[in-house]
């Protein structure tokens, strides 16, 4: 008897099950873009982490010689680790695990200590380099660390136990349309180690459409990186999925997408035009799961003020990432083995709108919208009245929002 051939949706469908769950849980994506080629000027760093540290948060530290906002793991608030951030001289940093730099020496876990030095420390890039020169060997990293600073300044270095190499997105040479990207191995490591590739595959993809688009913004890449719901290499879009209803159930891997069951957080972190006060570098940061949380603007107040929502509500956990835990749960139903990372795109996304990521949008917009009258307004007043009357409002406006929408409390 003929067998009938298999539709090629099929097949991509099911390639897509067999490469779930085979990555690193801290396997994240990450991308650098020069001020030369955003509209404003303003350098772009940007990190979608994860983690099996769910829980994140973010704080205010007064550093050895600099403040900084970094986002953390709950409960980390002395801190000992730091995942990305900024401090008051316009220094930001982040980082994606760089899984082939040390080779057989495998994997390290100084990633994190060594981003929280560099923001007490780090005013330039060349105080980064500085610090990697003088740092003890070995480092115990193995990190494409993303740097930017108020001079302009935006570089990648990949870093492991004993060397580094940079890549500098002001050079076209390096970076012919002014942009990189990294996910979980390094260029200059064994190939043989290389993780993370379906990732990469993806962010290419992505950025080369928004390149072409005219899209190398903080508030496009923010928003739209961390919901790019399509494979990298099977080329699978969810949203090709969509389900008729909520009640449509539709279970999908989430293994190998950029955002992943084990995305924690995402942070881009917008720094300033050459001659601007370093202290309007903003983190736009999504504290929790970004299919279910909102993106806001995080700067440096002199009181040290953030919104009540990111950082700790007095139980160790941030508001809104408990908020955003509570609706992931409601897209990751299954509980038993490996079924725990099958989402049901019914509940993200459904023809009738409902679903939690059409919600979440434009709840987000207006979030963002007004973040960005606040920024403006510091930028030609200089005065953080206008930040902190913003932080005030979105507490009590997204609390009230996740109520009324989700019935959350």
């Amino acid at each position: 008897m003929k067998r009938k051939k298999r539709p090629l949706l099929t097949i991509a469908l099911l390639l897509a099950v067999l490469l779930a769950n085979v990555q690193p849980l801290s396997a994240c994506t990450s991308v650098i873009v020069s001020g030369r080629a955003t509209k404003d000027g303003r350098p772009l760093i940007f990190k979608n982490r994860d983690t099996d540290s769910l829980h994140n948060m973010s704080i205010v530290v007064q550093g050895k010689i600099y403040r900084y906002i970094g986002l953390v793991n709950a409960g980390d608030t002395a801190p000992l680790n730091v995942w990305g951030g900024h401090n008051e001289a316009g220094f930001a940093i982040i980082n994606t695990a760089a899984y082939n730099l040390n080779g057989d020496e495998g994997d390290t876990d100084g990633d994190g200590i060594l981003i929280r030095k560099a923001l007490e420390l780090c005013a330039t890039l060349e105080d980064f380099e500085r610090l990697l020169d003088t740092v003890k060997k070995p480092r115990e990293v193995n990190s494409n660390f993303a740097v930017l600073d108020a001079q302009g300044g935006c570089a990648y270095y990949e870093t492991g136990n004993y060397d580094y190499v940079k890549f500098d997105a002001n050079d076209p040479e390096t970076a012919p349309d002014g942009y990189l990207m990294r996910t979980n191995f390094g260029t200059t490591g064994n190939h043989k180690l290389d993780s993370g590739v379906e990732r990469y595959c993806a962010i290419t993809d992505f950025m080369t459409e928004a390149c072409k688009e005219g899209n190398l913004t903080h508030d496009y890449l923010v928003t739209s990186i961390s919901r790019c719901l399509r494979h990298g290499v099977t080329k699978l879009d969810m949203l090709d999925f969509m389900p008729e209803n909520e009640e449509d159930t539709r279970y999908f891997p989430f293994g190998d997408y950029i955002t992943r069951y084990y995305t924690a957080s995402a942070i881009l972190v917008q720094g300033v035009q050459v001659g601007e006060s370093p202290l309007n570098t903003v983190s736009w940061t999504m504290v929790g799961w970004p299919l279910s949380t909102v993106a806001l603007p995080l700067v440096l107040t002199p009181s040290g003020k953030l919104p009540a929502i990111v950082t700790d509500d007095g139980t160790g956990h941030s508001r809104l990432n408990e908020m955003g835990l509570q609706l992931k749960g409601r897209v990751f139903s299954l509980k038993t083995g490996n079924t725990t990372s099958y989402g049901d795109l019914a509940k993200l996304f459904n023809k009738q709108g409902t679903g939690i990521m059409q919600r979440i949008v434009p709840l987000e917009k207006e979030v963002m919208g007004r973040g960005e009258a606040a920024l403006a307004e510091l930028r030609k007043s200089k005065s953080f009245k206008s930040i902190e009357e913003y932080y005030d409002w979105v507490d009590g406006f997204v609390v009230e929002r996740y109520h009324s929408l989700f019935g959350l409390e």
